[in-house]
């Protein structure tokens, strides 16, 4: 017998509010996502374009590994946490993304590393 989308609603909206609240919290544990809405302040057309228009988080994408391969691993290794294989695996089948989700001073930092090793990056 398979569960339904409508048994879970059901068995949900059953629940008391710190039944339900502990349940949210073993959601978040196991799956590592976050229940928390994005909320967007009343703010007029112009700050919401201005707030567009910047971006905060950038993805580190190494596009060539250059001459000095063995040093772009090495680089990767630190920047990734990755293994030998994985990292050297990277660097070979580029364009790659090596960081996804980090800050601007992060990527420009981790963008410095991979150039004084030989290596062209993007950041998008």
């Amino acid at each position: 017998m398979a569960v339904t989308k409508e048994d879970v609603m059901e068995f949900i909206s059953n629940m008391s509010v710190l039944e339900l609240s502990e349940m949210v919290k073993e959601f978040e544990e196991k799956f590592g996502v976050s229940a928390q809405a994005t909320v967007v302040a009343a703010a007029g057309a112009g700050d919401i374009a201005a707030a567009a228009d910047e971006q905060t988080e950038f993805n580190v994408v190494l596009t060539a590994t250059g001459d000095k391969k063995i040093n772009v691993i090495k680089v990767v290794r630190e920047v990734t946490g990755l293994g030998l294989k994985e990292a050297k695996d990277a660097t070979e089948n580029t364009p790659s993304v090596i960081k996804e989700g980090a800050s601007k001073e992060e990527a420009e930092e981790i963008k410095k590393k991979f150039e004084e090793a030989g290596a062209t990056c993007e950041l998008k």
